[in-house]
């Protein structure tokens, strides 16, 4: 598995945080987003928060007023939702986030 993952880029050894993703089962954006933490080899908590609005309260409570799904926190910090995790990568902010504890 350690050679299939550094053929495919990924190195889950390398990430020490703590990730969390809230989600609905069929959001692109969610899907998406799972991706790319996929792609890095982050293991996530995931709460799929599909048509509990309790859930979606707590969400929006930790998320500034946020919605809209997905929503990631990183180390306990919001770090956005998809369109703001891609951009962090492509800024080269994403991968130091994941790598701190």
């Amino acid at each position: 598995m350690k050679l299939l993952n550094s053929l495919l880029g990924r190195h889950p050894e390398k990430i020490n945080a703590n990730v969390e993703i809230y989600t609905w089962q069929t959001c692109p954006f969610c899907i998406r987003a799972k991706l790319l933490l996929w792609w890095k080899g982050v293991n996530y908590t995931e709460h799929k928060i599909d048509g509990n609005e309790a859930a979606r309260t707590a969400m929006a409570a930790r998320s500034q007023g946020r919605r809209s799904v997905p929503q990631v926190f990183i180390n306990d910090q919001h770090v956005g939702g998809c369109d703001d995790l891609y951009a962090l990568d492509a800024q080269g902010q994403l991968d130091p986030l994941l790598q701190s504890a």
